[in-house]
């Protein structure tokens, strides 16, 4: 096929120039990309530039959308990405991605250092911490250097002691310590801090002629 004979351009609701040959509509561009790539209905385009006018018109619409998902909260450059990815084709994810480097919206180690800092106020150890930065993409390296400069000594501690308070201290009550070590084990614990809490939930809460090893179960 040479090419493709543009029949009608019409504009949608949302602003958009929707294309049209004689099979039916093609796709739409966004105002800034018909502003400076105008096309003409009788127009016949190729393939090839039907595509490249698809990429620029995607593209530009995913810079706006990057910069409204930006808007709402801070992202890592790999999960917008994948956000974006969600939506759009890799390359406009990856340049609009790109875009918003550039413009000084995204920086990976800034939002790294936020969210590890957010993660330790909801009690997370420095394991789990590592594991939910991981998640979002985020370099292993990178992770490893705002996890040490976050947290800090005595901070998971602090921690277990008020999440044992909150959420498990009637457990303990009821006898189930093996319940409770297995779950602050699952939030990234380890067993010598699990080990040292409870013995000193015990030391506080225990009848004083109770006695209970707190070895790991």
């Amino acid at each position: 096929m040479d090419g493709l004979t543009i029949t009608r351009v019409s504009e949608t609701k949302k602003g958009r120039m929707a294309l049209f040959c004689e099979e039916g509509f093609l796709f739409s561009l966004d105002e800034e990309t018909y502003h400076l790539h105008p096309v003409e209905e009788g127009e016949v385009l190729s393939p090839a530039q039907l595509e490249e006018l698809r990429l620029l018109s995607d593209t530009r619409k995913a810079k706006d959308k990057a910069l409204n998902y930006l808007s709402l909260r801070e992202y890592g450059s790999t999960e917008l990405y994948d956000k974006l990815r969600l939506k759009f084709d890799d390359h406009s994810a990856a340049a609009a991605v790109a875009r918003m480097g550039e413009l000084g919206l995204l920086n990976d180690e800034s939002f790294a250092r936020h969210k590890a800092s957010w993660l330790k106020e909801r009690r997370k150890s420095r394991r789990e911490a590592a594991r939910l930065l991981a998640q979002k993409g985020l370099d292993r390296d990178l992770i490893g250097r705002v996890i040490e400069e976050v947290y800090q000594e005595g901070d998971e501690e602090e921690a277990l002691l008020a999440l044992i308070g909150r959420q498990y201290d009637s457990k303990l009550r009821q006898g189930k310590r093996d319940a409770v070590w297995a779950a602050l084990s699952r939030r990234g614990f380890a067993p010598g801090q699990i080990k040292a809490a409870l013995r000193a939930w015990q030391e506080e809460n225990a009848p004083q002629d109770e006695e209970e090893s707190w070895e790991d179960p």
